[in-house]
């Protein structure tokens, strides 16, 4: 398993912000096998946590045509920067009472 980590300094926000952030997560988790997406807002710092099967599920998302123009308009209008970290999982614990 993969995790693919998005830290971004937020610019703007706006309703259209919110409409595309809902539709990636949809895309991910819906039809390019993304098994658990999580981000946090606190301030203009985002976090987002995707978590995917492969490598290659990875770069079929980020080559989504959606998700390219998605990525153009974030650089345009709505992040002042952002980084992106693709890990491997090598350990998962979990507890559940």
């Amino acid at each position: 398993m993969f995790v693919v980590i998005f830290r971004a300094k937020v610019r703007q926000s706006d309703a259209e912000y919110s409409q595309v952030a809902a539709r990636m997560r949809e895309l991910a988790l819906g039809q390019f096998g993304c098994l658990e997406f999580t981000a946090v807002t606190e301030g203009n710092e985002e976090i987002a946590l995707s978590y995917w099967p492969s490598e290659a599920h990875i770069r079929a998302w980020r080559a989504q045509s959606e998700h390219l123009l998605a990525q153009q308009l974030g650089r345009e209008r709505w992040y002042e920067s952002y980084t992106v970290q693709v890990a491997e999982v090598t350990r998962n614990y979990c507890f559940e009472r």
